[in-house]
């Protein structure tokens, strides 16, 4: 067992995306020019999916080392975790293309995961991109909630045990997902 919080999946709740605007709207005001952009990221980002009630966002940003940003996260009363990298997946190449920074929200705020990635590097686009494509594709977004259902159900106490299994299950929705991208020529 690894991890004392249980994972419960919840049906999708139709207040996600507004709470997330409030989230994104303090980030804003806090990061300043620091963001790049700030986007609703994960299962809660997309409509009827099924997920964690924890808001997922991604801080886009010019540089992960910028002396500003640990500032401004602290002044929200966030705090910075050991967590520098996101899952490799197979075949990604160069490691600090998947380098993040990642911080916990103050207690205050309501369940949410703050990932702060660098523009343009393959962390920040496989984000946009796996959110864009299940939004796109329905049988994609059921079969991923499937997954995801059962990994709660046979692994509610063991955290690692659910991300070792859901990390290359996003990987293999990747795949379809690059494939999409290049058809209809997405960017993020």
């Amino acid at each position: 067992m690894n991890g004392a919080r249980t994972i419960v999946i919840e049906p999708y709740d139709p207040e996600w995306p507004a709470q997330f605007a409030v989230i994104a709207a303090r980030l804003r005001e806090a990061l300043g020019d620091v963001a790049v952009r700030i986007d609703h990221i994960g299962s809660t980002a997309v409509p009827g999916l099924a997920a964690k009630d924890v808001i997922d966002v991604q801080v886009g940003v010019a540089d992960l080392d910028a002396p500003l940003l640990l500032t401004a996260f602290q002044s929200l009363g966030a705090t910075a975790t050991q967590i520098s990298a996101d899952h490799l997946p197979p075949g990604a190449g160069d490691a600090e293309e998947w380098e993040k920074r990642y911080f916990r929200p103050p207690a205050s705020w309501r369940p949410t995961h703050l990932h702060v990635r660098a523009v343009g590097r393959a962390n920040f686009r496989y984000a946009l991109l796996f959110r864009d494509y299940l939004r796109h594709s329905s049988s994609a977004t059921a079969a991923y909630a499937q997954v995801k259902m059962a990994l709660a159900r046979l692994h509610p106490h063991d955290v690692t045990a659910y991300y070792d299994v859901k990390d290359p299950v996003c990987d293999l929705v990747m795949d379809a997902a690059e494939r999409w991208a290049s058809d209809i020529g997405w960017s993020p």
